[in-house]
């Protein structure tokens, strides 16, 4: 009788660390790596960009001789989320911490401009599809609008090709009041020279990390207003498709 009192005490002693061992496995944290984009992230629509690189081999004079308009860019292939970061930075992003200042210069430092950035399905390979706005003061992507939408803008953009194949498009607008209310009408010339500057920035950006792209200013403003769901203060003034070139 001894002995079996001590086989069932094994037996009852096995199961509950079975059931303590089950409990910890199903409470536990995960503590595998994560991806650069967190769950929680994707769900809170905000996605924390990586440092963009403000050093490379590739110099300035290369990436002016060998710029070009890309067309043809490949469907297939999805962009990095380092590049996109690297293409925003490069736009508008913040070059001096203590001022605030950013990439492209401003009249006054007003900043009128906006970045949306379209995203196709596996157009980024951390993120999902969906519009997303570019925040440069905390170098975030904040989602506006979910879902792939590109074929929708190509529509309205007399249906130019790159849009529709390019995994990104990023669509530049601006809030004109931040630069009129200081410098009146003559400020609306002020933010179509910054469009111009930030625009090239993103060119040479692309370039020097392998990538296509071209400025298109053909398209119903309005139409494209309402699709990217942009703010109602923000007006379109390019949309730039980036990608691979085919």
């Amino acid at each position: 009788m001894v002995w079996i009192k001590k086989e069932s005490a094994a037996k009852l002693a096995a199961i509950l660390l079975f059931l303590v061992a089950l409990f910890i496995t199903l409470t536990w944290p995960n503590s595998d790596p994560v991806d650069e984009v967190s769950v929680d992230d994707q769900v809170n629509g905000v996605i924390e960009l990586p440092d963009p690189d403000i050093d490379s081999d590739y110099s300035v004079e290369q990436t002016i001789e060998q710029r070009r308009s890309v067309r043809s860019l490949d469907a297939e292939k999805g962009l990095s989320l380092d590049q996109v970061s690297q293409l925003l930075w490069a736009a508008q992003g913040i070059t001096d911490d203590d001022m605030m200042y950013r990439a492209a210069p401003s009249a006054g430092a007003t900043y009128p401009l906006k970045l949306y950035v379209l995203v196709g399905n596996n157009g980024v390979e951390e993120i999902s599809a969906g519009v997303y706005l570019y925040n440069p003061d905390s170098h975030q992507l904040e989602l506006v609008k979910e879902g792939d939408i590109r074929s929708d803008v190509y529509q309205v953009a007399l249906r130019q090709s790159p849009i529709n194949n390019a995994p990104i498009s990023i669509i530049m607008g601006a809030d004109f009041s931040r630069t009129t209310d200081r410098y009146g009408d003559r400020g609306e010339r002020y933010v179509y020279m910054e469009a111009g500057h930030s625009a090239q920035n993103i060119y040479l950006q692309a370039e020097s990390l392998g990538l296509g792209t071209v400025v298109i200013g053909a398209f119903d403003d309005g139409n494209v207003h309402n699709i990217v769901n942009m703010d109602e203060a923000h007006e379109p003034l390019y949309i730039i498709p980036v990608g691979y070139p085919r």
